[in-house]
């Protein structure tokens, strides 16, 4: 039940009819339990490209360069691995692993990348070049297979701290502002409304979605939006609700020759290149899982063995954005991530698919694969792969950017997280980042929050050995 949106651990997220998408809705996952959604997640670790974190330094965020956040992910890692540890942590509370027993087909989605000019065999796509070669995803686990969450590493183990208290069952309505400082924030439980007042800061971390909501329902966000719901205007923030993004997948599968075993994660092994040849000033735009497994649209899924790659949007150009659908906090906001509305993205998924098709008639795959399912042999033409990617295409469930850092009319946050306008008031969460990261964005999220402690502190920058 932790994959199913609509299940008990979920939110329940539904996005508007998406005319990218030929009017689907897409049901989105959200986790409702302690830990967010690093507790329904897939358990891929992966930081995100070094050149990601230097374009959020380019566009004014001063301390968030790869050199400036490499300390913090380290901070959070506790590495149980074989890879050099140049780039990993080993005293950290989140437990992070290697994938320990790659399928046959697996290895030779590696061996091919490889064939086809990747540069590294089993390359660590936390380590020195994320796009050097393919390789195994590292997982938010412990050695003997547990998953591990923002709540099992970081809350559960601090619930004897006199300084925390954890409440569960109860929704913050709004945040309490009086003279232009956050002093409070609204709570409804079980046993009705209370109010928690703030001695110095509040930090609301409640993700790409809750987080704009829970600001326009506190009168931060847009005039114009507030206005039309009757909400007074406490700051005006254009950005806060907009530059949503995501990435994308789709499945392109294939018959199997052999059997498999099940994976130790959906997708077990990936790659990251770029569509239109090598650009060191970018981070690639086009990223893979791959796994033994059917992951496809229902009317395309065979009887017995079959594998599947799945290109990603790594680098989207689509932009959506978060809305009020009701004044009454207990409704979910207007989800539109307006997907593929960017006809680039289109782009880059139709040579997903040939490149994915290149992968598998190497001679690394002789033996294993069988039948094209998905989107099938016969289509081969751009109108036709595009009108299978606008039916196949979905979410990885990765959103971000809502009220997104910077030093720009449009930026909710500065380089410091402190919400504009408004004093004593942070955000640390996904919604902060100013572009989305390549590849799943749990482990940058966590940075986000190591980051967040030293600069409520006043730390700006960590310990050089930390």
């Amino acid at each position: 039940s932790l994959w199913d949106p609509k299940g008990k651990e979920n939110w329940g997220y539904t996005t508007e009819p998406q005319s990218g998408l030929n009017g689907r809705r897409i049901d989105i996952a959200r986790g409702r339990v302690l830990g967010g959604s690093s507790s329904v997640n897939a358990m891929i670790y992966i930081r995100g490209n070094r050149r990601d974190f230097d374009m959020w330094a380019s566009l004014g965020n001063s301390g968030w360069s790869y050199a400036d956040v490499l300390p913090y992910f380290k901070r959070s890692e506790s590495y149980q691995g074989s890879q050099p540890r140049e780039f990993h942590g080993d005293a950290g509370p989140l437990s992070v692993i290697d994938y320990r027993s790659p399928s046959v087909a697996g290895e030779a989605f590696v061996e091919a990348a490889f064939t086809l000019g990747a540069t590294a065999r089993n390359n660590d796509f936390n380590g020195a070049s994320q796009e050097a070669g393919a390789g195994f995803y590292q997982a938010t686990k412990t050695p003997d297979g547990t998953r591990v969450t923002a709540g099992s590493a970081f809350i559960r183990p601090n619930l004897g701290r006199k300084n925390l208290q954890l409440l569960t069952g109860v929704r913050v309505r709004r945040l309490l502002i009086d003279g232009g400082r956050a002093i409070g924030v609204e709570l409804e439980g079980v046993d009705g409304f209370s109010t928690i007042r703030a001695e110095r800061e509040i930090i609301l971390s409640g993700g790409a979605y809750e987080t704009p909501k829970l600001l326009l329902l506190s009168g931060i966000g847009p005039a114009a939006e507030l206005a039309t719901w009757g909400i007074p205007v406490i700051q005006d923030l254009p950005g806060v609700g907009k530059d949503l993004q995501d990435h994308m997948l789709l499945g392109v599968g294939y018959q199997s020759q052999v059997a498999f075993a099940e994976p130790e994660l959906l997708a077990e092994a990936g790659l990251f290149r770029w569509t239109q040849g090598e650009q060191q000033q970018t981070s690639p735009d086009l990223q893979y899982f791959f796994g033994p497994v059917q992951f496809l649209l229902p009317e395309y899924v065979n009887e017995g063995p079959g594998f599947t790659f799945a290109p990603i949007l790594a680098q989207p150009l689509s932009r959506g954005t978060i809305s009020l659908a009701s004044t009454d906090p207990t409704v979910n906001a207007k989800l539109d991530p307006q997907y593929l509305s960017c006809e680039e993205d289109i782009t880059v998924f139709e040579h997903g698919i040939r490149y994915a098709r290149d992968l598998v008639q190497t001679e690394a795959f002789a033996g294993i694969r069988g039948r094209e399912l998905a989107p099938g042999a016969d289509v081969t033409s751009s109108a036709d792969l595009r009108a299978f990617i606008r039916k196949a295409a979905s979410t990885v469930w990765h959103p971000t950017s809502t009220c997104r850092m910077g030093t720009d009319e449009g930026a909710v946050v500065d380089p410091e997280l402190r919400v504009r306008g408004v004093n004593g008031l942070r955000i640390a969460d996904a919604s902060v980042m100013p572009r989305i990261v390549n590849g799943n964005p749990n482990a940058a999220t966590m940075m986000i929050a190591e980051k967040a402690a030293d600069l409520i502190r006043g730390i700006q920058s960590p310990a050089p050995d930390a």
